[in-house]
């Protein structure tokens, strides 16, 4: 087990968004968060990641407990996460953006930037433009490997389809499916529900910010109840 979240309660001032969520992430796994609008799954990511601090439950990755650490130390032991919006730099280009990437470790982002330009051989030749300028699909795939400077062994996606056209869509789940090749977990909250399920390993249904179904990706797919909320009959 890599990641594992046990009864954690979390929300924002007064209103609690989180109530007892439990799920785990195994190494080298892709487990996707479906559920309604409003259901948790973004306020579980930044609960994961310290954005958010959860008032009550455990979050352990590795061995180390990392409930209530800051952002930066969360990041430091080996989560990277790429938020729904405001995922770049656009006024930065693109290597600028990469550079910001590993400003915790820059001496590992050296070693890590050309890697990443292997990965995201699109970028290369946009090197020196600025992100501004880029597609919402390039803008997307920038994101993500300004996630993996770090060389994070968990990946933390929020919506990476949202906005995209369906070209680009099918571009982003083929990278983030290379990318768990590569030996990284990826914990991914997407509403085009099927397709994610579809290259998971196994998947949770959030509502009301409870935990109400885990199973593997197949199943969820196949389950009458699953497919008549969330996929669309």
């Amino acid at each position: 087990m890599l990641l594992e979240v046990c009864d954690l309660d979390a929300g924002y001032g007064q209103t609690q968004i989180l109530h007892g969520v439990s799920i785990r992430v195994d190494e080298r796994e892709i487990v996707t968060i479906i559920g309604p609008n409003g259901s948790g799954k973004s306020t579980l990511l930044k609960a994961i990641t310290g954005v958010v601090r959860p008032t009550a439950g455990r979050v352990v990755f590795g061995s180390d407990s990392i409930a209530g650490l800051s952002p930066d130390r969360i990041v430091r032991k080996g989560i990277s996460y790429v938020p729904q919006t405001e995922n770049v730099f656009p006024s930065l280009t693109i290597q600028e953006n990469l550079e910001m990437g590993a400003f915790l470790r820059r001496d590992l982002g050296r070693e890590r930037l050309p890697r990443i330009y292997e990965m995201f051989p699109d970028l290369v030749s946009k090197r020196g433009d600025r992100a501004s300028r880029l597609s919402g699909g390039q803008r997307q795939m920038l994101a993500l490997a300004r996630a993996l400077m770090l060389d994070p062994t968990l990946l933390l996606l929020d919506e990476p389809s949202a906005g995209l056209a369906p070209m680009m869509v099918d571009g982003v789940f083929d990278k983030i499916a290379e990318i768990n090749q590569t030996g990284v977990a990826i914990l991914i909250v997407e509403q085009k529900a099927r397709r994610s399920l579809q290259q998971s390993h196994r998947g949770y249904v959030l509502a009301t910010g409870q935990t109400r179904l885990e199973d593997t990706g197949e199943r969820l797919l196949a389950n009458p109840e699953v497919r008549r909320l969330y996929l669309g009959g």
